[in-house]
This record gives C-alpha cells, structure tokens and sequence, in this order.
C-alpha cells in the first residue's frame, strides 16, 4: 500500500516562548499520532517556541525600547540550535515510531554566528535524521523585526512512500518561484504551514493544489489570549492589546484536483487525521502538469542558489 499515506495535522498552541514545555507538548502529539498509525506528522509555523505577536501588540518598530529588548532576548533564549542537539528527542521519537515529521521551529543556527534566529521549517525522516531545515526566505511585515532571511539550501524535497514531499512557511507559499522550484523537484505533497488562521489556509491550499496539481496539506497553530503564559516578560502589555483569540487554526488539506479533502477547522485542538491516495496525483496530471507536458523551458526557465548561506567562509 505504498500509494496511501496517513497524515496528521498538529493543529495545537505552543507554550508561548517556552522552549521546554512546548517540546513536552510536540513529542505528545508525535506519540499520539504513532499510535493512530500516522506516516507523517505536521506542525504550524514557528510552533517551537511560538509565533512573535509581540510585535504587532506592544509597538514592536519602537527604537531602542526596554520591552522590545527584553521580549527579543527571551525569543532567542528559546529559540532552537539543532547543532545543540535541541531536535534529538525529536529524531528518536521518529526513529521509534517510524514516523516523519515537519516542525516550524524559530532556529538559532551556530553557522550563522549563533546570535540570529530564523522561522525554519524542519524535516525529520521516519529514520529519525534531519534531512532539510528550510529558514524562511523573506519574514513577512513585522516578523522582519525579529527574524533574519533565510537562504534557498532548504527548498528540498524527500520521498515518503511513493509520494515526494517538499515544504514551505506561511507568506513562502504565496511567492511563484520557491512553489515552482518544488514542482521542479518533483513534488506532489506540498506542506504549507502557517502561524495561524483561516484567512491565510482557506484560499491559498486549493490555488496550490489546483496549480501543481499536487495534494497540499496546510497546518495551522492556536493562540488565545489565555496561552500566554505568566513568563512572558511584559505581560500585561502584551495582554492589554491582544484580542481573545490570535489564532483560530484553519488546518486542512486539498486534493489534486483542488478540492477540499479536509475544510479548515476551525477552534479545535489535536490532531486532524486523514489517509491520501497518491494514485490521485496521477490523474490530475493527465491534463496539466506545470513542470512538465505543460512547461516551455526553452521559453522560461528558473534558476535557483542552494547554496547555505553564511558571512564569514574559512580556508584551511
């Protein structure tokens, strides 16, 4: 049954900028989906430790301020350094269950200095090995406040079954030609995740879907008011400015023919879990392939820089 995939969709609230206790509740929700028989599991954007809303809440573009120091530092305390080992219990939980995972994760990579962080979309095969860490090409509006841009080593894509997987975070998706350097790749499961909400999963997952011609799976985390936690450095003005809810989920999954497998769901935490048919891929690219019996590469091409990135390179 290579051609049937069981997915879950992680739709949950971190324990907001805590790195510790929001890796307790992700390594939950992976022992939860093995035991439903999950192939893959998949986690919102920038779930460990947690979305920045600071910065739209407490005047995040504010020069020089004490609270948007003291708020930033905290981010990066808790932020991930996979060279570290932050991901090992992770990798083994994979390993043990035979189960891959996407996690968004605010990374803090030592190959760049170890003092930046980055919205990353991290790839754990069923074999429990790192395989891409995919940083952010280009942090959306005010996230550019706190999050560097990443580079294009992490536009990758692995096989699961007889599917070929490939992923992208929140505003990524909207942008043509990180999509099409994925099609190029062979993708045909595409994981699109997200800080939150439907009004960025409830247009974007069937355009793709229809577009590519490809299964896509868009995860969604939650955050109300009340998930803040008494930790939070300035809490009150965070709170003084914050609706009740900042993320209402929107988690779901479109077909290949751009159809809704799964609607977005809205205001519900756990798990959402479905079994996709690769067959379907097949089908749809009968009459429209994007990168392939419907491309003119001798009229257009994409060229794309793999290359990680870094300011300083060192000769022996």
């Amino acid at each position: 049954m290579q051609n049937l995939l069981k997915v879950a969709l992680a739709q949950i609230s971190p324990v907001w900028l805590n790195k510790v206790e929001t890796l307790n509740k992700v390594e939950q929700a992976i022992i939860e989906a093995s035991k439903a028989d999950c192939e893959l599991i998949v986690f919102g954007e920038g779930l460990l430790p947690g979305y920045p809303f600071w910065l739209a809440l407490t005047g995040g573009a504010e020069w020089n301020t004490d609270v948007n120091k003291a708020l930033h530092a905290h981010y990066v305390k808790n932020s991930i350094t996979i060279e570290n080992g932050d991901l090992d219990t992770i990798c083994k939980l994979a390993k043990a269950h035979k189960i891959a995972i996407y996690l968004g994760v605010i990374e803090r990579p030592l190959d760049r200095g170890g003092h930046s962080i980055y919205a990353s979309l991290v790839y754990i095969n069923e074999a429990g090995i790192i395989k891409s860490v995919h940083r952010k090409l280009q942090p959306t509006y005010d996230e550019r406040l706190t999050w560097a841009p990443g580079d294009g080593n992490g536009l990758q894509v692995h096989t699961l079954k007889e599917f070929t997987v490939g992923g992208l975070n929140c505003w990524e998706n909207w942008m043509p030609l990180p999509r099409a350097a994925l099609y190029g790749l062979g993708e045909n499961l595409h994981i699109a995740v997200w800080p939150g909400s439907d009004h960025n999963t409830k247009d974007i997952t069937r355009f793709i879907a229809r577009e590519s011609r490809s299964f896509v799976i868009s995860v969604s985390s939650l955050m109300h008011k009340s998930d803040f936690p008494e930790s939070a450095p300035h809490l009150d003005k965070i709170l003084k400015n914050a609706p009740n809810v900042l993320a209402n989920g929107g988690s779901c999954i479109a077909g290949p023919d751009g159809e809704w497998i799964v609607e977005p769901v809205l205001h519900k935490s756990g798990l959402i879990i479905e079994t996709i048919d690769f067959n379907r891929v097949y089908e749809e690219r009968q009459n429209f392939d994007a990168v392939g019996h419907y491309s003119r590469p001798d009229v257009t091409q994409l060229h794309v820089n793999t290359e990680r990135q870094s300011t300083v390179k060192f000769k022996q």
